[in-house]
C-alpha cells in the first residue's frame, strides 16, 4: 500500500464516528467451539493473580458467558481463532485494539484483554490501543475500570499518562491516547482488533497488521452527562469483560 493510500485510509477513519454497534444480548445458546490451529499447541503458562476484586469481577463474567447475538459471538469466535493462530505461529502475539479517539472501548478492551490472557498463564500475550487521533483516556472509563478492580493512579495534564496496574505481580502499564502508528505500539505483525463499527467500515486495512478481527461495541459516550452515565459505562466495562474472559479461555483451551 503506497504512502498516499495509508494516509487516506487513516483519513477516512478519522472522519468516522464511534457509534452503535452491539448491545448485550444474551446468548440463547452456548457459543460453538472455536476451531483449533493445528501448527503448535498453545500450551498456558502459570495463570497471573489479579487483584482480588478484579479476579471476582472476571470470575462472575466467565460464569455469565459471552455477550451478544449470534452475529457478535462469530465475532468473538473469530478473535479466538485469530489469536490462537498467532500464538500458534509465533509463539506470541500483539493485539492492538482501535478507536477512532482512543478514549474509551479501545483503553477499556485493551486493558480487559490483557488481564483475561494473564488470569489463564497466556504470558505472551500484549495489548496495546490507538486511533487515528490523540485525545485523552476519557476519565468516565477510567473510573467504570476502577470500579470492577482495576487500579488506576491519578495522573495530570491534558492527555495524562496513568499507570494500570491488573494485578501485584506485574508492573503497571501506561494508559494515555495516542494515535495507532504511535512508538509504544507494534508496527508490525500485530492483530488490530476495530472496537468502532464506523471506523471498522471507513478503514478496511490498518498498516502493519497481520491479521484484522471487527469487535465493534456501543459507545457508552452516549450517555455522558445523563442519569444514565454510570450504569453505561458499567455496562460496557461488563459486556467488554465478559466477552475478553471467554476469548482467551478459548485460546488457552490444549
Amino acid at each position: 500500500m503506497t504512502a498516499h493510500a495509508r494516509t487516506l485510509c487513516f483519513l477516512l477513519l478519522s472522519f468516522a464516528g464511534c457509534t452503535a454497534a452491539v448491545d448485550p444480548v444474551e446468548p440463547t445458546q452456548p457459543p460453538s467451539p472455536v476451531p483449533l490451529s493445528a501448527a503448535v499447541p498453545v500450551t498456558p503458562m502459570t495463570p497471573v493473580a489479579l487483584h482480588p476484586k478484579l479476579e471476582a469481577s472476571f470470575s462472575q463474567w466467565e460464569g455469565l458467558g459471552p455477550t451478544g447475538d449470534p452475529t457478535h459471538r462469530e465475532k468473538l469466535q473469530k478473535l479466538a481463532e485469530t489469536v490462537r493462530t498467532q500464538l500458534s505461529a509465533a509463539g506470541s502475539a500483539d493485539l492492538l485494539f482501535v478507536c477512532t479517539h482512543n478514549s474509551r472501548r479501545s483503553h477499556i478492551s485493551q486493558i480487559l484483554a490483557l488481564a483475561a490472557a494473564k488470569r489463564v498463564g497466556l504470558s505472551t500475550i500484549q495489548t496495546f490501543s490507538g486511533g487515528t487521533e490523540a485525545t485523552a483516556f476519557n476519565p468516565r472509563a477510567i473510573a467504570a475500570l476502577q470500579r470492577v478492580g482495576v487500579e488506576i493512579a491519578p495522573a495530570e495534564g491534558k492527555n495524562p499518562i496513568y499507570p494500570v496496574s491488573i494485578s501485584p505481580g506485574l508492573k503497571p502499564t501506561n494508559a494515555f491516547s495516542k494515535k495507532m502508528d504511535d512508538s509504544s505500539n507494534p508496527s508490525k505483525g500485530f492483530v488490530a482488533v476495530m472496537t468502532c463499527s464506523q471506523a471498522d467500515a471507513s478503514c478496511p486495512y490498518v498498516p502493519g497488521a497481520a491479521a484484522r478481527v471487527a469487535v465493534p461495541y456501543e459507545d457508552p459516550k452516549v450517555a455522558d452527562n445523563t442519569p444514565e452515565e454510570t450504569a453505561r459505562y458499567d455496562e460496557r466495562v461488563a459486556q467488554i469483560g465478559r466477552d475478553m474472559a471467554w476469548v482467551f479461555a478459548q485460546v488457552a483451551k490444549r
